[in-house]
């Protein structure tokens, strides 16, 4: 039984090794010679496992889609809260704080990988579709006036945001300054609060000016 365990147990490590080097360097900086090294295995171990480095980073993203899908749930209809949208918006950069490496990295990966590129474009489509969703709950609640179009616009430009915001963060903030998520979710934040009223657009508010 032992047996059989050991082989899964070095598959996690490699994934969670990998995980750590690409997101404190980018993947395509890092080897899997890298990745064995780190780990203190021989390149051959690793490779019983992977067979090159883009099945790990496919099996990254698959555990990203995983951690995604979850927000991405239908609402059934179900009223919508100002709160909602914040705590969506919280999470959805918490999880992809965790895998950030791909969003990083997306127009490297994507380019190399057909089905990568399909299964984040996906992920994005759902990702605005549930955007839209909390829109128009937040409307049906007399919270947010906003018309289609504009809810379609809005929608977009927050997932534009949540996708590229690594890579603008990275060449805009000063040398050797901390990567700030808080601002991240501010600028979201920022782009839905003029559609909000009353106690709503004040919570949006500060919490922006929290974040920060």
């Amino acid at each position: 039984m032992a047996e059989r365990k050991a082989p899964r147990r070095t598959r996690e490590r490699i994934l969670e090794t990998s995980l750590a080097l690409f997101n404190a360097r980018s993947a395509p900086q890092v080897t899997t010679a890298e990745i064995a090294g780190e780990m203190n295995i021989s390149p051959g171990n690793l490779y019983y496992h992977f067979r090159n480095k883009e099945e790990i980073v496919g099996e990254l993203c698959a555990q990203f889609e995983g951690r995604l899908t979850p927000l991405f749930a239908d609402l059934d209809g179900r009223r919508v809260e100002v709160e909602d949208l914040w705590l969506w918006l919280h999470l959805l950069l918490e999880r992809t704080g965790e895998y950030r490496f791909i969003l990083r990295d997306v127009d490297v990966l994507a380019a190399r990988d057909p089905v990568l590129n399909a299964r984040l474009g996906r992920l994005l489509r759902q990702g605005i579709a549930t955007m839209v969703e909390l829109c128009h709950g937040l409307i049906a609640a007399g919270a947010m006036v906003a018309s289609e179009r504009e809810v379609a616009a809005l929608a977009r430009n927050v997932l534009l945001v949540a996708t590229y915001w690594q890579s603008f963060d990275r060449i805009g903030r000063p040398a050797g300054a901390a990567a700030d998520p808080g601002r991240a979710a501010s600028q979201m934040l920022a782009l839905i609060g003029p559609f909000l009223s009353g106690d709503g657009r004040a919570l949006v508010e500060r919490l922006g000016r929290d974040y920060l």
